[in-house]
């Protein structure tokens, strides 16, 4: 499970592949973001990722992550079972 911290480190590194993509339409930088990812982050990264953002924001907690992230959350693929090593972060 992923601290306050580390949720707020990978929220940020996904809102700057979300910059990244900030030009194109909505689907597609939807699409690249998570097509990025998941070529390029580790399993841990994007196992962290999806554990604590799959839920709803809650209203107390601040909007961490990028509302395209958000969006591209259902297209990230989770690690498969093999990969069970401890979080990267």
């Amino acid at each position: 499970m992923t601290t306050g911290q580390e949720a707020a480190k990978l929220a940020r590194m996904a809102g700057e592949i979300a910059a990244f993509f900030r030009a194109l339409p909505g689907d597609q930088a939807v699409a690249a973001i998570a097509g990025h990812i998941n070529q390029f982050w580790a399993a841990p990264m994007r196992r962290d990722l999806l554990a604590h953002f799959a839920a709803a924001p809650s209203p107390d907690e601040p909007a961490l992550l990028d509302p395209r992230v958000r969006q591209a959350l259902p297209l990230i693929r989770p690690p498969s079972p093999r990969h069970t090593s401890p979080p990267m972060c």
